[in-house]
């Protein structure tokens, strides 16, 4: 799979909204399900959600249903999350990861991360 990096974080004031990229090098982007998970000061790594290898169907946390899209587009190696009605307890370090294996909240069961972009939102 090669290098995975994201981009697209920042500050944000509550209630607006950022779109993350996570650019994959390599020729068999498709051939993996791609997550995302996100990591607060002090806290665990934490599963936001995951797109299967067609994009065409996906599986969030239910803590961040309605608010969070996760989409990709194979022809870029690219897969997006897009984060609505951003609020200060969203704030941390969002990673992408790959895995080979299928749907899966398991950090371990994933085998490429990035290296992660930092959201800071506002209140």
């Amino acid at each position: 799979q090669g290098q995975l990096v994201e981009s697209g974080g920042g500050l944000v004031q509550a209630g607006g909204s950022l779109r993350l990229s996570c650019a994959a090098s390599g020729r068999t982007f498709s051939s993996y399900f791609m997550g995302w998970f996100r990591q607060a000061p002090g806290k665990d790594r934490e599963f936001v959600g995951i797109i299967n290898k067609s994009g065409r169907s996906t599986y969030y946390s239910d803590s961040y249903k309605g608010r969070f899209t996760i989409s990709r587009d194979n022809a870029k190696n690219t897969v997006y999350l897009q984060m609505n009605s951003l609020k200060p307890e969203d704030t941390a370090v969002y990673y992408c990861a790959a895995a080979q294996s299928g749907f899966s909240r398991t950090p371990s069961e994933y085998n490429y991360w990035g290296q992660g972009t930092q959201v800071t939102v506002s209140s």
